[in-house]
């Protein structure tokens, strides 16, 4: 019998389709909730542009948006860790005007 890797207990197979691999560039996310989910949208504001499109929306339970702002801040850590503190945004002068929605980042 051929050797064949041993998928460990409790290892989630992920599959991705190309188009999805591909990513979708983003510059400003819109997040909004009601008391039963997390809405965030995905939106790439052009310069000049006085119109955008949402270009991924990805809803969360409260509790994965928990998950999911931790899992975040811990990459964030390990990256600023690595490569140096990034800069916020209020502390960089965009020379752009987006004319895009108020939003948080």
């Amino acid at each position: 019998m051929p050797d064949q890797p041993q998928q460990q207990p409790n290892q989630l197979n992920i599959e991705i389709s190309e188009e999805v691999a591909e990513g979708s560039y983003a510059n400003l996310a819109i997040i909004t909730h009601s008391h039963a989910e997390f809405v965030i949208d995905f939106v790439n504001v052009m310069p000049g542009t006085p119109k955008s499109k949402v270009k991924s929306r990805i809803i969360l339970t409260p509790q994965h948006a928990k998950r999911f702002m931790k899992a975040l801040n811990e990459n964030v850590e390990r990256y600023e860790a690595a490569n140096g503190t990034i800069k916020d945004i209020e502390e960089v002068q965009l020379p752009m005007n987006f004319g895009g929605p108020t939003a948080q980042a």
